[in-house]
């Protein structure tokens, strides 16, 4: 999540008067859990004299705070922590209607991100939008601004970032390689001779 929407998480609780929960820190530490007490500080539905909504409400600002998140993780870290169905379609509908999740807005922004730095194709970007639970049409949406040319574009910088990795290496090694990176990414055939044409020319 970027600057702007943590603070628009900030913002939004507190013209509600609700406390900001503590962010998640991936790279710190994660207390000891106290004796009798399995969950640690970590808010969770199964105490009988928690608020289930507080509960619901307290996990789900808490990944948003971190980064964006669609709404089908939020689904799955919720019912991970015993929250009733209800209640966590009721927290998630509120959050939706407020803007805070936003799956049509988070499809577009991981299409660019995961272009700009991990430089994958069409169809692999479609299976990790699926994966995350994005509806056909958000991620189909998200994906206009990939057409051949894109792809091509980076498939071929990822190809050319690649390449001065192989210096000295025999040509058949350096296709090979090259071609196994393409795949991975998920660039099909056509797109990976075109690329490895160009940047391999007579090799």
């Amino acid at each position: 999540m970027t600057t702007n929407q943590q603070q628009a998480v900030l913002t939004w609780l507190t013209e509600r008067g609700i406390p900001a929960p503590p962010v998640e820190d991936a790279e710190a530490p994660r207390p000891t859990p106290k004796s009798g007490d399995a969950q640690g500080s970590t808010p969770t539905a199964e105490d009988p004299e928690a608020d289930p909504y507080a509960v619901a409400r307290t996990i789900a600002l808490r990944k948003l705070t971190v980064q964006a998140r669609t709404r089908h993780e939020l689904e799955h870290a919720l019912r991970a922590k015993q929250v009733p169905e209800q209640v966590a379609r009721d927290v998630l509908d509120r959050l939706t209607s407020v803007g805070l999740i936003n799956d049509a807005v988070f499809a577009r922004d991981w299409v660019a991100s995961r272009q700009r730095r991990r430089h994958l194709s069409r169809s692999a970007l479609k299976r990790e939008l699926g994966v995350k639970g994005v509806a056909r049409e958000d991620i189909d949406a998200a994906l206009e601004t990939v057409d051949a040319d894109a792809e091509f574009a980076s498939a071929l910088d990822l190809a050319q970032r690649k390449e001065g990795q192989l210096v000295g290496l025999a040509p058949e090694v350096r296709y090979r390689r090259l071609a196994g990176v393409l795949s991975r990414r998920g660039f099909g055939p056509g797109t990976t001779s075109r690329v490895l044409a160009e940047v391999l020319g007579e090799d």
